[in-house]
Order: C-alpha cells, then sequence, then structure tokens
C-alpha cells in the first residue's frame, strides 16, 4: 500500500503536466474589460489588443463601455459564469463609485473559482466603499477587491516621470525585462501591501518641493521630493491559490502604448495563466517567431 500511495504525487505531476501540453499551441484566451472614468480607453483597449496579439499566439476579447464616469459596469458580469472560455482576465476599468456588493462578489468568485486576472493602473482604484482610505482588515465588508488586487491604493499626486525598478529578478516575469522611466504619469500610492503578496517592481517619482505659502519666494536650493512605492507585484488570492498580477502603471496612451510596458503587462498575464516557464520561457506553441511579429502600435 505504500509503494502504492508513492505514486499518487507522481501521477498528479504527470496529469498535470500532460493537461500543459494539451493546452500548447492553443492561442491565449484573454477578456479585457476596460471603461469608466478619467482614460481614453477607446485607444487604450486597442493598444492592449494590438500589441498583445502581436507578443503571443492569442485572442483578445474586449468588453468596452464608453461610461466615462465613475460608475460604469459592463454587462458581461451580469452572469455567474462570466469568465467561462477564458485563460485570463485583463481588468483595466475605472469604476470607483461601483458599490453594488452582489455585483463585485460575482467578479471576485470567478478569480477565486481559479481563472487567473491581471490588474492595470485604475482597475486598482476600483469596486471601493467605507472608509477604503484607511487600511482594510482582511475579511472585512470592504476588503474584498482589494485582497484580490493585494495591494491597497487609495490614489495618486501629480504626473512626473517614474523610474522603474525590477526588484525581483527571479521571477518569470521579470527575467528579461530592463529598467526603465516613464514619461509623465501617476504614481499610486500605496499604504497596504498584503502578506499574499509579492512586489517585483518599485516605481521612483520625484516632484518639485512644496509651493511656499503666503506668497513668499520658493526656496532655491529646495530639492524635489522623491517618493518610492511598488508599481508591480504577484498575488496568491483565495482558496484556490489563484495568480494575481498587477501594475498601477498606465495612466496615459504614451505608457500603453510602449514596448516595455506591453512587455510587462503580456507577461503578466502568461504567468498568471501558467504559461510562462520557471526560466521565463513562454509556454510552447504561444511564441511568434521574430519574423511573423507585427508592429507594436504606436499611441496618438
Amino acid at each position: 500500500m505504500k509503494a502504492r500511495a508513492s505514486l499518487v504525487p507522481v501521477l498528479i505531476v504527470a496529469f498535470a503536466a500532460m493537461c500543459r501540453a494539451a493546452d500548447d499551441g492553443k492561442p491565449l484566451q484573454v477578456l479585457l474589460v476596460a471603461g469608466g472614468c478619467c482614460h481614453d480607453y477607446a485607444t487604450q483597449t486597442q493598444l492592449l489588443k494590438k500589441g498583445i496579439e502581436a507578443r503571443v499566439r492569442s485572442h483578445v476579447e474586449v468588453a468596452y463601455n464608453p461610461d466615462t464616469s465613475t460608475k460604469a459596469t459592463f454587462p458581461i458580469y451580469e452572469k455567474d459564469d462570466w469568465d467561462s472560455g477564458y485563460d485570463v482576465v485583463l481588468h483595466d476599468e475605472c469604476s470607483a463609485a461601483v458599490t453594488d456588493r452582489v455585483y463585485v462578489a460575482r467578479i471576485l468568485a470567478a478569480h477565486r473559482r481559479g481563472t487567473p486576472a491581471v490588474n492595470i493602473h485604475c482597475g486598482l482604484h476600483s469596486y471601493r466603499w467605507g472608509d477604503f482610505k484607511q487600511p482594510v482588515a482582511s475579511g472585512a465588508d470592504n476588503a474584498g477587491w482589494y485582497e484580490m488586487v493585494g495591494v491597497q491604493s487609495t490614489g495618486h499626486g501629480p504626473q512626473f516621470p517614474i523610474t522603474v525598478a525590477f526588484t525581483d529578478r527571479s521571477h518569470p516575469i521579470t527575467k528579461p525585462l530592463a529598467d526603465w522611466t516613464t514619461i509623465k504619469e501617476e504614481l499610486y500610492n500605496t499604504i497596504q501591501v498584503f502578506p499574499t503578496a509579492t512586489v517585483l517592481a518599485q516605481g521612483t517619482q520625484e516632484v518639485p518641493p512644496p509651493t511656499p505659502k503666503g506668497g513668499q519666494p520658493a526656496d532655491p536650493a529646495a530639492k524635489p521630493v522623491a517618493t518610492t512605492v511598488p508599481v508591480a507585484w504577484t498575488n496568491d488570492y483565495g482558496p484556490k491559490h489563484t495568480r494575481i498580477f498587477s501594475t498601477s502603471l498606465g495612466h496615459n496612451n504614451e505608457t500603453v502604448g510602449d514596448d516595455r510596458y506591453l512587455d510587462l503587462v503580456t507577461r503578466g498575464l502568461l504567468w498568471a495563466s501558467g504559461r510562462l516557464g520557471a526560466d521565463g520561457e513562454i509556454a510552447a506553441g504561444l511564441s511568434i517567431p521574430a519574423g511573423e511579429k507585427a508592429a507594436t502600435p504606436s499611441a496618438p
């Protein structure tokens, strides 16, 4: 009996490998949900779709709502099985004022049962209520979305360039990526990193010193104020240990259309869906040969 029992882990590993092999060659099925306040989602959805599909064999289906308010909702979320048929979901909505608990719980249920996700920029500031500007407690009524994301962010400062430094070079997502400095961008604050999250990159932004009050002249010796916070991380979410990747970068079209940004998001999608090896290599059948790669779309 002991010998037979010892075969169980081997069989499980072999079965998982067989399942992965069966998936080889099938395009990655991505659902991109986007819309809401404060961003040019009509353009950015196309930059993301074309950029991802140019990098790996994939199909990005866009669920876009042109509503530009913070109350934008999405019909696809009205079904309990809204995630059916997708390998990974890319959350790019900006719906900060959507507080319908049942609606949000339906979104989170898909990820709790194992559908991986990537959250970008304002997706981190969506579906929040209560005193969300204070650190939420795990399991609290207003903690659900933050627990899925893995980091709690509540706002941002002015737009200035952000120096992106990858702090975990051993992770499959980051292995081939190089540090870079963005154009003027929003640096999201971080008031809490959950224990389930692993930070992959930090962003440092320097802003001019505060303007003196009362008409006082600016101190010529005053130095810029530098702030460093996480800008990319992974999260182990829920009972199924669902893979979640998030980045707070991506406000402006020029950033979303940047090759370096698209590389980061695409590798996040691949890792979350189990299509990156420990060595950072893309799963067989998903890589696009260099000669076949389409040109990355440029931001307008």
